[in-house]
């Protein structure tokens, strides 16, 4: 099992950065491909950016490409995304989620709320 907290959240100006953080506590975090999710109110949850177990590799949304990139670090437990060149329409909540590689197993954070306005 795997606890999550999402930290770096706030507001910022349109154009502006944050860096969000993840620390996961719990079974071995190289065993977990992790993501980036967001939600603003009335949509869906989204997919903003996965990274697999070993780092190797990474997938964003077509609409953070180029602005937002997912890294971790597995000596730490971390996972983060930084994300650059800020827009209004990226404001949502974000969550973190692991999946197992192995147990194929979902877990979440709690969410940080990113909000995007002048």
């Amino acid at each position: 099992q795997v606890q999550l907290v999402e930290s770096g959240g706030g507001l910022v100006q349109p154009g502006g950065s944050l860096r969000l953080s993840c620390a996961a506590s719990g079974s071995a975090f190289r065993l977990y491909d992790m993501g980036w999710y967001r939600q603003a109110p009335g949509n869906q949850r989204e997919l903003v950016a996965l990274i697999t177990s070993g780092g190797g590799s990474t997938n964003y949304a077509d609409s953070v490409k180029g602005r937002f990139t997912i890294s971790r670090d597995n000596a730490k437990n971390m996972v983060y995304l930084q994300m650059n060149s800020l827009k209004p329409e990226d404001a949502a909540v974000y969550y973190c989620n692991a999946r197992g590689i192995v147990s194929g197993r979902y877990y979440w954070g709690q969410g940080t709320q990113v909000t995007v306005s002048s």
